[in-house]
């Protein structure tokens, strides 16, 4: 069993109690000191399972800001997927190839990699299939089934990936990686 320690227990309580006080928006004593408690009992049991080494991380300055950016580059990535799905609804769906390419990844976080998997199935148009990690190289891969294959359709399998990587992640892995590395 893996033991934990008091920052990742710190971290998990001041997570789980800045999430309290966000739904419960109460400024009670009780209300604050009931949520302290429920707080700690789900740090003290559940923090080795949220957090693995570095329990305080998220409050380095320049993390915490690389998260908020992120969440704007996110924004725009998912705007610009909608957009792109409704075009090819509106214009009677002449202009979809479905496919799914293989995608390289240079994020190195377990964390990381879940989190860009999911941003990607997030973003209409993609679905993260698989996380895949070549044993030999520990090169990294995300297998993704887009709607449309044909920008890369003719080009060899590495370069279809690289060219797919492009497109499909777009500028969210770099701040994915300044956020998780």
């Amino acid at each position: 069993m893996q033991k934990t320690s008091f920052s990742a227990v710190l971290g998990t309580f001041v997570l789980c109690f800045g999430f309290w006080v966000l739904l419960t928006w109460s400024f009670e004593v009780q209300e604050l000191a009931a949520g302290a408690v429920v707080s700690l009992a789900v740090a003290l049991f559940a923090s080795r399972l949220f957090i693995h080494e570095k329990g305080l991380w998220f409050f380095n300055p320049v993390k915490l800001f690389s998260l908020i950016v992120y969440c704007f580059v996110f924004l725009g990535e998912l705007w610009k997927a909608n957009c792109d799905v409704a075009r090819r609804c509106y214009s009677g769906c002449k202009d979809v190839r479905p496919g799914i390419v293989r995608v390289p990844t240079q994020v190195k976080s377990l964390y990381g990699e879940a989190m860009l998997s999911d941003s990607i199935t997030l973003t209409p148009g993609t679905i993260t299939m698989d996380v895949a990690e070549k044993k030999d190289t520990g090169d990294t891969y995300l297998y993704v089934h887009c709607i449309d294959i044909t920008p890369f359709a003719d080009c060899s399998e590495e370069e279809k990936g690289d060219k797919a990587g492009e497109i499909i992640k777009g500028r969210m892995e770099k701040w994915l990686r300044r956020v998780w590395e």
